[in-house]
């Protein structure tokens, strides 16, 4: 492995291991001994990396209490308190939620149906929009502070660099906002269809109640600050600081 203090491409690997049994590698220019987890995010945990994630991956897919993640893994011979979990969420949720999503890249069908909804986070409305393939794939999602023209373009911009292509065909449920949207981002070949009904499948899963990204739950929407009045799903509002995040989907 190159070495992560000196950028060497050529390290040696060491007889003897970490306690937690990574590998370890030194470097021979200089000369500084490093382990498979030197300088990442991973490197200070006092716990393997694999179940630290899968705890992370629990917490936010199936929404468990701190207190129960501890005892879960307690059956599996790791001890650590619930606010461990809380740490681990802050530390690592943010990476997690990248690299799912740069995973997603390229692995979309080439119809979509496109969709937004109205959520309370953190005491304010916002909209929520939502992308999916006809398989049900994800394709993207955003939180905005608008639903207006400018968030449209956005998401379908987002939506195109995670697909890595355009789609034939776009279903919507006619918001004003998404034909001139789909024209200018994704091209005028791009066949746009309305449909309420056949657009349904968009949220086949109510919002609250299971994961919208298949990343992070609902309760993890958070806000970046301006000058983007847009921000995109990103992982636990702890992540970014933000505290206090609820979620409602109802419109008063």
């Amino acid at each position: 492995m190159p070495c992560p203090h000196c950028a060497a491409t050529a390290t040696v690997e060491q007889p003897r291991r970490t306690a937690l049994g990574y590998r370890t590698f030194r470097c021979p220019i200089c000369r500084r001994v490093c382990n498979e987890r030197t300088g990442t995010l991973y490197n200070y945990l006092q716990y393997p990396t694999d179940p630290v994630l899968l705890v992370v991956l629990w917490r936010l897919r199936d929404k468990l209490r701190l207190r129960n993640l501890a005892e879960m893994l307690l059956e599996r011979g790791f001890v650590f308190s619930h606010e461990t979990v809380r740490d681990w969420e802050a530390c690592c949720a943010l990476l997690l939620t990248t690299r799912l999503r740069a995973k997603r890249r390229g692995m979309v069908g080439t119809k979509w149906h496109a969709d937004e909804t109205y959520l309370r986070v953190d005491g304010r409305w916002c909209s929520l929009y939502r992308a999916i393939d006809r398989e049900g794939n994800l394709v993207d999602v955003l939180l905005s502070e608008r639903r207006d023209m400018a968030a449209a373009q956005r998401f379908f911009r987002q939506a195109l660099d995670i697909a890595g292509h355009a789609p034939a065909q776009v279903t919507t449920d006619g918001h004003d906002a998404y034909p001139r949207a789909i024209r200018e981002t994704l091209g005028d070949d791009v066949t746009h269809r309305t449909s309420r009904y056949k657009n349904n499948r968009a949220w086949c899963e109510n919002p609250v109640r299971h994961q919208i990204p298949g990343e992070a739950a609902a309760r993890s929407y958070s806000w970046i600050s301006p000058p983007s009045t847009s921000c995109r799903l990103s992982g636990p509002a702890r992540a970014l600081g933000v505290k206090g995040t609820g979620v409602c989907c109802s419109r008063p």
